[in-house]
């Protein structure tokens, strides 16, 4: 009777010495997938919040641009505000009142509720709420 061969002793590399949990539960064709899954992910992540961050400078520059007609109406009325902004495309300061980049219209408080400023233009922000954490100013 033939004993049986020994097992070879020899040198392994680590690629070679064991099969790894994925290999052996079959799941070594899904790794491509989820590198996939993946980068697709990130790729939206970003997508979503350079979009973001789009919105805010559209509206930064659309509160730049009421600033300096409110600052032009101001001149030119002994430092009063407009009651409204409308008030200040009907005088002529503004061809079209602007809105922010969600379509929703520019906010204005006369008198300020900070120390020093004469007046609060803003915008509610993404989520809309009045006031909310996530204004623009």
């Amino acid at each position: 009777m033939a004993s049986p061969s020994p097992r070879y002793q020899g040198i392994y590399l680590p690629w070679e010495r064991r099969r790894g949990v994925a290999r052996r539960l079959g799941l070594a064709r899904l790794r491509p997938f989820l590198i996939l899954l993946g980068a697709a992910l990130l790729v939206t992540l970003l997508t979503v919040r350079e979009r973001q961050r789009t919105g805010e400078r559209a509206t930064r520059a659309s509160l730049l641009v009421v600033r300096r007609a409110l600052e032009a109406y101001r001149a030119d009325h002994e430092g009063h505000c407009p009651a409204q902004l409308d008030e200040l495309e009907s005088t002529g300061y503004l061809l079209a009142l602007p809105k922010d980049a969600w379509g929703r219209p520019l906010r204005l408080a006369c008198p300020s509720r900070r120390e020093g400023a004469a007046y609060d233009l803003s915008s509610d922000g993404p989520d809309g709420e009045p006031g909310g954490l996530d204004r623009i100013e």
